[in-house]
């Protein structure tokens, strides 16, 4: 499936009050970025959630900041990371994929996390720019996906 063929999935009913939902985001490609993090808070509006947004320096940060939100007194509910990779001509870009994907799913396992991830891995920037527009916008799916892993989490109860 494409992202020309993908629906935006449903943003679920939440039992209980508006979550608290950080957004990490690496704004490298500081246009790419901006999109899907207008997307992710749209959806989370939606649901009136308290929301806030916070930078870090580039996506191999994305799981480091995810393990220090996580480490804090904040009442997080959940998190969205948002960032995008343009694969270049050496190594480093599947390097920086794969060990930023692995740690973040490393982090959500680990500290039992609700996480939407919209890390965009692309051969060239079209591509990232067709996933952070108005109509196809993967910064809104990763927050309906962490929307809904936060439902799953009230439905069955808190680890």
């Amino acid at each position: 499936m494409s992202t020309a063929d993908a629906k935006l999935g449903e943003v679920p009913e939440l039992e209980g009050a508006p979550p608290s939902v950080l957004i990490i985001t690496a704004p490298y490609y500081r246009e790419v970025v901006d999109g899907m993090t207008a997307g992710a808070r749209a959806v989370l509006d939606q649901v009136e959630a308290d929301h806030e947004t916070v930078e870090v320096a580039g996506a191999y940060e994305l799981a480091q900041a995810l393990c220090i939100a996580a480490a804090t007194d904040r009442p997080f509910d959940g998190f969205v990371l948002i960032g995008c990779v343009v694969k270049g001509e050496t190594d480093h870009y599947d390097f920086i994929c794969r060990s930023s994907m692995d740690g973040i799913m490393k982090a959500a396992l680990d500290h039992k996390l609700c996480v939407g991830t919209a890390l965009l891995t692309v051969d060239h920037i079209d591509q990232a720019r067709a996933r952070s527009g108005a109509e196809h916008n993967k910064g809104a799916e990763a927050a309906i996906a962490m929307l809904k892993q936060i439902a799953l989490l009230r439905h069955l109860g808190r680890i």
